[in-house]
């Protein structure tokens, strides 16, 4: 049974991947539910349990060692010398017990200006047995992805830090799974990040010290996927945009407290409103194309994508704004050897509906530290990490660099 419903899992997925560019399924599409979908959906789970427990988001909190998904420009501020981590998450643990995301990650600070980081990032879809049209076993598959990354950050000044990251993209789904006549490949991409990170101490209040920070990452800026060996249908990677501020207040000498903000937006376009015939079939153009009622083209390039993500919601400025998802954090240090931690996430109930709460608890001792997290959904639709425990491990190395000066 569990075989059988992971194929079902991996060949709805690549399929949806393949036809979700080319025509949004008309059934309710004037509602104003028009969800953007994209390629390769893994790289935007969140994947390390800290961040996890603050509502899945970090673009601006304190920079660790997994600094890489959410800004690897913080890489720059990092205190220890080196550093890595291994961070696991279970996948739909409610039904199956095979499927998990992995992330693993370090880090090097070359000088007091300039850090270089690494992560490999595989996603595994557990086992599938494949069987012929009269049910002979044409052997057991292993659908996964993963994706390499590579980053280099450097402080521009005594308070803000820019980086760039390359990153590799294999998925493998179906392999080579054929499906009425079209031949189905591993899918390859490679995508860039650029990161803004500033901070700085602030006396707001008279009472404490406090430090006070934003981000800015631009994230999967690169070519397009494709699952079919014709090459015809292309897909986006998730481009996305993330900001948001923190602020740090030092409570007293053993306590403090940070609250954070993150922003997110997918810069691809939205799916259009499609032209419909009196009895709801798609009006078709001589070139075999839909006809767009309202809305823009969403078969454009990478880079006309994200500009045409501003401005081609069909529902104009207000279904613009509901792109935006949100992520708010709160996180608490008692010597900074215990933490505790809370979060909320937010997405509009026409673009996904995510809506759920996050706790998490983080221990350090020495260079050993350890972070758990835990996702409690708000509303009735099931989110794939409910009930499920995440964990990551985090050593760090070197004494901490007290002449941060730029």
């Amino acid at each position: 049974m569990k075989s059988k419903f992971l194929f079902l899992f991996a060949f709805v997925f690549f399929s949806l991947e393949l036809s979700a560019q080319s025509y949004n399924n008309l059934s309710g599409q004037n509602s104003g539910q028009r969800v953007i979908t994209t390629a390769v959906p893994f790289l935007m789970i969140g994947p390390d349990a800290r961040a996890g427990g603050m509502g899945d988001g970090g673009v601006a909190t304190s920079p660790d060692a997994n600094s890489m998904h959410w800004n690897s420009a913080k890489y720059a501020f990092i205190d220890e010398q080196n550093g890595f981590s291994l961070s696991y998450t279970p996948w739909l643990k409610n039904l199956v017990n095979d499927i998990n995301l992995s992330y693993l990650t370090y880090f090097h600070r070359l000088d007091n200006i300039s850090t270089i980081a690494f992560s490999l990032r595989y996603f595994s879809l557990g086992n599938i047995n494949f069987t012929g049209i009269n049910g002979e076993s044409l052997g057991t598959y292993k659908p996964n992805e993963y994706a390499i990354d590579g980053t280099y950050a450097r402080k521009l000044s005594d308070n803000l830090a820019m980086s760039v990251a390359g990153r590799f993209i294999y998925s493998n789904l179906t392999a080579g799974f054929s499906s009425q006549g079209v031949s189905s490949t591993a899918g390859v991409a490679a995508a860039v990040d650029v990161g803004l990170y500033w901070q700085k101490n602030v006396n707001w209040f008279p009472s404490m010290d406090a430090q006070f920070a934003w981000g800015v990452l631009i994230s999967n800026i690169g070519s397009k996927i494709s699952y079919d060996k014709s090459n015809i249908q292309k897909d986006f990677l998730p481009t996305n945009l993330r900001f948001g501020p923190r602020l740090t207040l030092n409570l007293d000498d053993y306590n403090k407290i940070s609250f954070s903000l993150d922003v997110n937006k997918l810069l691809v376009p939205t799916p259009p409103i499609y032209a419909t015939d009196s009895i709801g079939n798609p009006i078709i153009n001589a070139d075999g194309s839909y006809v767009i009622a309202k809305g823009r083209n969403p078969n454009v390039s990478p880079i006309t994508g994200i500009i045409q993500s501003f401005y081609d919601a069909p529902g104009g400025f207000s279904e613009q704004m509901q792109e935006l998802s949100f992520a708010f954090g709160l996180e608490y240090w008692y010597n900074n050897i215990f933490a505790v931690r809370g979060g909320y996430f937010y997405e509009n109930p026409n673009k996904g509906d995510r809506q759920y709460a996050t706790i998490g608890l983080g221990l350090r001792y020495n260079v050993l530290g350890i972070d758990f997290s835990y996702l409690i959904p708000t509303v009735s639709q099931q989110n794939p990490l409910e009930k499920t425990l995440r964990f990551t491990l985090v050593f760090n190395f070197g004494n901490k660099n007290t002449n941060k000066g730029f």
